[in-house]
């Protein structure tokens, strides 16, 4: 079957302080996509949370914990993450969703899913919450997915901010490629192109960081030179995506330029590597995006990436003279030369 959207209106309740970038408008958003694809006749499910022991392949228990008793309270974790009195729940949703959406591809009940959700979690550690993000969702669903029998996960973050709980949860693990297309330097200060791995998953941690002002010419050089030939050559089980669209010309929370069709275009890239290398497995999941307008556009861009019969990138010129992606891409082949084969 085609695309399933994995989504629950308990993300809209997913409250902080007034003027805190995650509040309810955001989910909102993603209520009115969801929406408009089941008008369309497409597949919407609620999620189940997750499990403890499913999050405890990625989370330190103790720190599960600690989330936990937050539970009917409003909680600041840190200067940028707070809770509500139902975050704890609506959490074990996002990444019960992203689970739900790995179950479904790597079972072959469908092809692609896209779980929209909130809150994020690239950023959430082992034992720590970082930027809105409570449980690391991508990460907890590639190790989910392995235990299904996807022994090669490929996670591509195009998120404006570096997945720094993604890349350390995955480091020193050659089964699982992260690949990150970022601003640098920018929150949270990690993703530069020499952080590669460790130990024997050395190559298999990429870091393209872009600076400011990055355009869609560049996110399609980075892309051709760098993205798409490390995933052809890692030939993953399963695609997933860290699908943030902060990095929107439009979005306040970050310095980038790219267009709505620019998230059309990686997406569209993310899912020919997948019917290339994996049967067409691939699943999103939301990260950050915090202009309405760019948010909605950019959600009904990827949605509309995985559900065409053409999944040729349409990307977009930008007509604007930049060399960031000419020198991301050459500072990334030069940390990455003795793992991967890069023209």
């Amino acid at each position: 079957m085609p695309l399933i959207l994995i989504h629950s209106r308990r993300f809209v309740e997913h409250t902080t302080p007034p003027g805190h970038p995650e509040r309810p408008e955001r989910a909102e958003v993603m209520d009115v996509i969801a929406d408009a694809w089941r008008t369309q006749g497409g597949e919407v499910v609620a999620p189940r949370a997750a499990t403890e022991e499913q999050l405890a392949r990625v989370h330190d228990p103790d720190y599960v914990g600690r989330i936990a008793a937050t539970s009917g309270s409003a909680v600041a974790l840190d200067p940028d993450t707070y809770t509500s009195p139902e975050s704890y729940e609506i959490a074990l949703l996002a990444a019960g969703a992203t689970i739900d959406a790995v179950e479904r591809v790597v079972g072959g009940s469908h092809s692609s899913a896209f779980a929209l959700v909130r809150p994020p979690g690239h950023h959430a550690e082992r034992d720590r919450a970082m930027g809105f993000c409570l449980f690391n969702n991508v990460a907890v669903g590639a190790r989910h997915a392995q235990t299904l029998g996807a022994a090669r996960v490929a996670i591509v973050d195009y998120d404006v901010h570096h997945g720094n709980g993604t890349q350390h949860t995955f480091a020193a693990d050659p089964s699982v490629l992260y690949v990150s297309t970022h601003q640098y330097p920018y929150y949270p200060g990690t993703g530069a192109a020499d952080e590669i791995g460790e130990g024997s998953g050395r190559g298999t941690t990429v870091n393209l960081p872009l600076d400011a002002g990055a355009t869609d010419d560049d996110y399609r050089l980075v892309f051709d030179d760098v993205v798409l030939p490390v995933l052809r050559q890692f030939r993953p089980d399963l695609v997933m995506v860290s699908a943030g669209f902060d990095a929107h010309e439009r979005d306040p929370l970050a310095a980038m330029r790219l267009t709505t069709d620019a998230f059309g275009a990686m997406t569209r890239a993310l899912r020919g590597v997948a019917n290339e290398c994996c049967g067409g497995r691939i699943v999103l999941v939301t990260e950050g995006g915090y202009d309405l307008r760019a948010l909605a556009a950019s959600l009904d861009a990827a949605v509309s990436a995985l559900t065409d019969a053409d999944c040729t990138p349409r990307w977009p010129a930008s007509g604007i003279d930049s060399d960031r992606g000419r020198r991301a891409v050459a500072t990334a082949r030069a940390a990455l030369r003795e793992h991967w084969k890069l023209q």
